[in-house]
């Protein structure tokens, strides 16, 4: 196949990938406007994706367009299980990410495609980020019509946290084996490390979530007086914050005005859109926080622990070593979900970055030893 029908079939990819998922998110969005937006997404992705295959058929006639590709497909199993707003963020890194991706492609020079892959890349960083849950429907729309003429993660963080607990707690087990201790030792060693783990990650992030809590309390606080004491400066910053997201001048003075007419439906419109916080929630709790931080570095231990416990003693080392090593690459294979990567590199970086630290752990242990037996 020669360059230019790789670049097509790489481009016909993207496009088709883009459209199931715009349209598996439109399915599954509550909003009946957030879900015509979606399915307008959808449908500029899809004549894209025409407009790559025709080029393609050009060069090759057989040419066919290709399957969703996995990772678009694990993202729409979890917009569908877990919501539209879990995927959001990793959308809007793509999207981001390949703003530029026709500039320089001489095929779609006059074709709109550019602005369009553009203007895609500014919505979604909207729609993703903290202030879009205050907006209506309304809003949406006005935005997508502007969109269309001109044109985070839980998760993540959730495998990054059982990272956290598999490469600790298999690291500290390398170690104390490194010192030649007993194989009750050894377990006794990685189950208290690994409790000691989770127990640390958990009040980290309980104080982490407090603090922010108390931060933004203040912060509320802060512009509930100013509302008080300048409401008309408030209302020029409100219109300001509409008229940059495109809504035009004479609707964003309304609405401003609108929203002014009561203060405390203004204070939480003033909050949410200037400062991209909730009121109700604050950043969340910080013992729902610190209980997942728990359960996911708990999770991430038990990868290198439980061999211990169920394998005899002369072959619990090698099991554990073993689970490890896959655990590791199933991780690092995970976060390519959302970082866009190839499983298989991110995998195996993962798993030899995992046996480096936890040589590092053995020889030290294995020193600490021979010191200590004199």
């Amino acid at each position: 196949m020669n360059p230019a029908a790789r670049r097509f079939r790489r481009n016909l990819r993207q496009e088709i990938d883009g459209a199931a998922l715009y349209r598996a998110l439109a399915e599954v969005e509550s909003c009946p406007e957030l879900a015509e937006v979606y399915l307008r997404l959808a449908a500029v992705e899809q004549a894209h994706a025409e407009f790559w295959l025709a080029h393609l058929r050009e060069e090759d006639g057989q040419a066919r367009a290709p399957a969703i590709g996995w990772r678009t497909r694990i993202l729409i199993a979890l917009a569908r299980r877990l919501g539209p707003r879990i995927v959001l963020p990793t959308l809007a890194r793509d999207e981001t990410r390949n703003r530029g991706i026709y500039d320089q492609q001489p095929e779609a020079r006059g074709s709109g495609m550019d602005d369009q892959e553009r203007s895609h890349a500014r919505l979604l960083a909207m729609l993703a980020s903290p202030s879009a849950q205050s907006w209506n429907g309304g809003r949406y729309a006005q935005l997508e019509g502007r969109h269309r003429v001109g044109g985070g993660n839980v998760l993540r963080a959730a495998v990054l946290g059982a990272n956290d607990g598999l490469v600790s707690t298999f690291c500290l087990i390398a170690g104390v084996a490194g010192a030649d201790a007993a194989p009750q030792t050894l377990l006794t060693t990685a189950v208290a490390g690994a409790l000691a783990g989770a127990c640390s990650m958990a009040m980290g992030e309980w104080v982490s979530m407090q603090s922010a809590r108390e931060l933004l309390e203040r912060e509320v606080a802060t512009e509930a007086d100013e509302l008080a004491a300048r409401p008309e400066e408030e209302m020029e910053e409100l219109t300001l914050i509409y008229r940059a997201k495109g809504i035009p001048e004479d609707q964003a003075h309304s609405i401003a005005r609108q929203v002014m007419a009561n203060q405390e439906s203004a204070l939480d419109t003033l909050v949410k859109e200037e400062l991209g916080i909730n009121p109700d929630e604050l950043g969340g709790s910080p013992y729902a926080a610190a209980a997942s931080s728990f359960a996911v570095f708990l999770l991430g231990a038990l990868v290198p622990v439980l061999p211990l416990l169920l394998v005899g003693a002369g072959e619990a080392l090698i099991a554990s070593l073993a689970a490890s090593l896959l655990g590791l690459f199933a991780l690092g294979a995970a976060i390519t979900v959302f970082t866009g990567r190839n499983a298989l590199v991110s995998g195996l970086r993962q798993a030899i970055i995992g046996i480096a630290a936890a040589a590092v752990t053995f020889g030290i242990g294995h020193l600490f030893g021979i010191a200590i037996a004199g």
